[in-house]
């Protein structure tokens, strides 16, 4: 995205092994994807890897020994961090540029995707319909991986992926920058062409399996549905993420 502030590192995926090694990348801001910690390691280090951790929304994943010796040979002292394939941005960071430029924010949220190939194909529709932001939680969806970026065919490098600890914080950020939040479910009433798409928004992608998780889909400004023809299931999510996005697209032209 043009001018936009600076987050890139393009980067093949690496890992940083040592508790120190760890420690010093953590406080040098570089992006991390997440940390993994043997179990029952403890030391003033690791706590403090913890916080820095946990104050960058890192997800920090305690795992046997075992899994860390098949990462590394080296003396790992029970921590390795995975490096990121891109830098994560701050959500209201990312908002006040948006506005800033006096475009109407349109961001897409995944609240539970874990198939990285669907995260690239709605990264790649997003950048293509002119999307600005993807929202990922910290937990509980695909590695931003080689694989998920070759999916998107670049999108990823792109397009701003802001990382949070909680999609309804995010959500309540949202409200309070004027941005509304929609939720596509094969229930609603509303459907798809009838949604205004011109406001400022975000619109939330659900699982390939269970879709939105309530919580989420009840605190939405709005829901709709995509018509489709006959009684088949539904349509992929990343299917579904171009169709609304090109909706929203051409909408806003």
């Amino acid at each position: 995205m043009e001018g936009s502030p600076e987050k890139k590192e393009n980067k093949k995926s690496s890992v940083i092994i040592g508790r120190q090694p760890v420690l010093e990348a953590l406080g040098s801001g570089r992006a991390i994807d997440k940390i993994l910690l043997q179990a029952n390691t403890s030391g003033d280090i690791i706590q403090k890897i913890r916080q820095l951790a946990k104050q960058d929304n890192i997800p920090v994943q305690v795992v046997p020994a075992e899994k860390l010796s098949s990462i590394s040979r080296g003396n790992h002292q029970g921590c390795i961090a995975l490096v990121a394939l891109i830098r994560y941005m701050d959500l209201q960071q990312v908002i006040d540029h948006v506005v800033s430029a006096g475009t109407a924010p349109l961001f897409v949220m995944l609240d539970g995707v874990t198939d990285v190939r669907n995260i690239g194909g709605i990264a790649r529709s997003a950048v293509c319909c002119g999307a600005q932001a993807i929202i990922i939680p910290d937990k509980g969806v695909g590695a931003l991986n080689e694989e998920a970026i070759k999916a998107s065919a670049g999108a990823l490098e792109k397009i701003q992926v802001c990382r949070v600890g909680s999609l309804l914080k995010a959500i309540d950020d949202l409200h309070h920058n004027g941005i509304k939040v929609l939720v596509s479910e094969m229930k609603a009433d509303k459907l798809l062409p009838g949604v205004n798409f011109r406001d400022p928004l975000c619109i939330v992608m659900g699982s390939e399996q269970k879709g939105v998780q309530p919580y989420i889909s009840k605190a939405a400004d709005e829901h709709f549905t995509i018509p489709m023809s006959g009684d088949f299931n539904s349509f992929n999510v990343s299917v579904a993420a171009g169709i609304i996005l090109y909706e929203a697209m051409m909408q806003r032209r």
